[in-house]
């Protein structure tokens, strides 16, 4: 028996799984960097079970994370594909062939953006906004985690609390590289700028501090 037909018959398995105990699913697959779950977008239909890492079924979600694993025909999907189930959405966010795959539960849209800078600089060292900022990413799902404090804001007044970050995941679309400072957006009208970015097989891991007033 080749790896390729114990391939083929694990995805089989993960099928029989997810049609007894699963529920419909639409799976998307992005064309570019923007808005990912476009109708356009939407390449299949198939049942899909997701539970805890670990897989058991056991128990529920905890606090803090948003990784399961899914229980779908692989021989179909990707890494960096969406499955969107009622108002649940995922990401897959590894598929390896031999094990359960990873996927990732989003609870926010962000898009991404980074800020122009300025072409030319005054004599008094200041160089000026400008507003043509480049779109990176615009309305992809995303699990954007609270990280408690991130430090204190710029301004360092006596008595300023700690300002809120986040942990982003969310894919790597190809030929989209996302830098510190880099400006990012959600559905929830939060705003704040990346100050680490990791860039793995399993995505993007972000750490975002919130934007102050």
């Amino acid at each position: 028996m080749n790896a390729d037909h114990i391939k083929d018959r694990i995805s089989w398995a993960y099928n029989i799984t997810a049609r007894a105990i699963g529920r419909p699913a639409d799976a998307f697959r992005a064309r570019g960097p923007h808005a990912p779950l476009s109708p356009a977008n939407r390449y299949l239909r198939l049942h899909a079970a997701f539970t805890t890492t670990g897989g058991n079924f056991s128990r529920s979600q905890v606090y803090g994370s948003g990784l399961y694993t899914g229980y779908f025909d692989t021989a179909y999907t990707k890494v960096g594909d969406y499955l969107v189930q009622g108002a649940r959405v995922f990401f897959i966010a590894e598929q390896d062939d031999l094990l359960p795959t990873l996927c990732v539960r989003t609870n926010s849209t962000v898009s991404i953006r980074r800020p122009a800078v300025p072409a030319t600089i005054g004599m008094s060292g200041y160089g000026g906004g400008q507003n043509d900022d480049t779109s990176l990413m615009i309305a992809w799902p995303a699990s954007a985690l609270g990280i408690g404090g991130g430090g204190q804001s710029q301004a360092g007044l006596p008595g300023e609390g700690s300002v809120p970050g986040w942990s982003v995941l969310l894919p790597a679309p190809a030929g989209i590289g996302l830098m510190v400072s880099d400006i990012v957006s959600d559905d929830q009208g939060r705003h704040g700028a990346i100050t680490a970015t990791e860039l793995t097989h399993l995505g993007w891991r972000l750490t975002v501090k919130q934007a102050t007033t």
